[in-house]
């Protein structure tokens, strides 16, 4: 990289719901200009509809940018013919027709334990792995012209470079057919799951690596996956867990050791870096607050309200918020459940307090669960929408029983993409620097709250032996 200020990057976010675009200055971090462009609403889509996204969000941002790195939502399957051409509409990690595939699969591996081992995690319907086994089964005539299976974000990267297809790993540890302990591609279990047939993967590149350029001239990094990237953005060390509130909710930490969970709690992700990245994963998240929000007919702001009103415990009130079922192997078809019904503590204020505990209590469950894969909880960063929330913030210390950090609200993601590009674009064998976003320290619980926020999640964890044996 040469030594003038203005060298610039930009990160792209192909999420499941748009696509964000962040221009940073390459050496600073620094945000200079940003884009956005809609998705289309739905669990499968025309990967057509994330370029068109792109040049939207795109337009006019990139004159001058000198890198460009793609984050993508992880696991999506984009199958393309012997011309490069999309076979079927791209099946997105929340469509979950394939949750019977993913029983079968496990089944068929020697259970859980096996494919822990095997590719570090257990396959659940969001995995590529188990969307192939469907394809397979159900549209068979489909699946005989498949010659590549591509990752949202290996897609773009393609479409940016022109060349041959690429990963990383970190995004290839969400397929279930990559092992991280490996680092290699486990082709006995794609041909198992695709019903003996052979496409071809994108190559695994380096952290730092160069997928190529655009017809510009414009470098093009390997990109990653969306929770690699803002791992990479917040810039984490040792000690230091995300908790994501956002449509789902993530807990993930970086760690220097491959997991391999047999209970398929925590996924045994690759990071960015070249570390590993734990992460136990809920589909209920802000959706909690936004349910119960519009049970009592208010404004997330009263939610608010209501609940920071009401004491710690909720007056006795347990929910246990699988509103959406949950992505753990055992509990796909959960739902949710409401303890300890009294007429006296019937009353908006407990429900509202209810709602955030059972929300944050279903991530602490998270954090519990990555400490049992090595990773030392000395500080929470919350980030996600969910985490603007003045009773998340209120309630979080108390649930999680340790420091939390709120950073200002920002676009993880995309910056983390724009920092791989930049990495890329430097050459080192670090990634660079950045000067990071302020944030606000939340205060350590108390002795008195950090009790009653284990006696909160005491009773969160009864209520879901009593309804779920877990």
């Amino acid at each position: 990289m040469n030594s003038e200020k203005d060298v610039l990057v930009a990160g792209i976010d192909s999420s499941t719901q748009s696509t964000k675009v962040m221009v940073c200055d390459a050496r600073t971090g620094r945000v200079v200009r940003s884009g956005r462009a809609e998705h289309p609403d739905t669990t499968e889509v025309d990967p057509a509809k994330w370029w068109s996204a792109f040049q939207e969000a795109t337009d006019g941002l990139l004159d001058g940018v000198a890198a460009i790195g793609v984050a993508g939502q992880q696991h999506g399957m984009v199958t393309l013919d012997d011309n490069g051409d999309v076979v079927r509409p791209a099946l997105l990690w929340n469509d979950t027709r394939s949750a019977k595939a993913a029983a079968d699969l496990t089944a068929e591996l020697g259970g859980p334990k096996a494919w822990a081992e095997a590719v570090g995690s257990v396959p659940v319907a969001s995995f590529t792995v188990t969307k192939l086994r469907w394809m397979a089964e159900h549209e068979p005539e489909l699946a005989d012209r498949v010659a590549r299976v591509l990752l949202p974000h290996d897609w773009l990267t393609w479409r940016l470079t022109g060349g041959d297809p690429v990963t990383d790993r970190g995004d290839a540890s969400g397929t279930g057919y990559f092992s991280p302990a490996e680092r290699s591609y486990r082709p006995d279990i794609l041909t198992r799951a695709f019903g003996g047939r052979h496409p071809e993967l994108p190559t695994v590149l380096d952290p730092a690596a160069a997928a190529g350029h655009t017809p510009d001239g414009t470098l093009v990094s390997a990109g990653t996956g969306d929770n690699m990237a803002a791992a990479l953005a917040l810039e984490i060390g040792d000690g230091d867990v995300v908790v994501s509130l956002g449509t789902s909710g993530t807990v993930f930490g970086v760690s220097g050791t491959a997991p391999a969970d047999a209970t398929g709690t925590v996924a045994g992700f690759a990071d960015a870096t070249g570390r590993f990245l734990p992460l136990a994963c809920t589909l209920n998240a802000a959706r909690v607050l936004t349910a119960t929000a519009g049970m009592l007919n208010v404004e997330l702001a009263e939610l608010d309200r209501l609940a920071l009103a009401a004491s710690p415990g909720a007056g006795g009130l347990t929910l246990l918020p699988y509103l959406d079922g949950e992505r753990t192997p055992n509990l796909p078809e959960a739902a949710g459940s409401l303890f300890g019904l009294r007429r006296t503590n019937m009353t908006p204020e407990n429900l509202a307090r209810a709602a955030v505990e059972g929300m944050l209590c279903g991530l602490a469950a998270g954090l519990d669960a990555v400490r049992e894969h090595g990773i030392n909880v000395r500080r929470v960063l919350l980030i996600g929408g969910a985490a603007q929330s003045e009773s998340v913030r209120a309630v979080a210390p108390i649930v999680f029983g340790v420091p939390v950090v709120v950073p200002e609200p920002a676009e993880h993601v995309a910056i983390g993409a724009a920092r791989q590009a930049a990495w890329a674009l430097a050459g080192t064998p670090e990634p660079p620097a950045w000067q990071g976003n302020t944030a606000l320290r939340l205060d350590e619980p108390s002795a008195e709250g950090a009790e009653e926020g284990a006696r909160v999640r005491q009773r969160h964890a009864e209520a879901r032996r009593q309804v779920h044996d877990v």
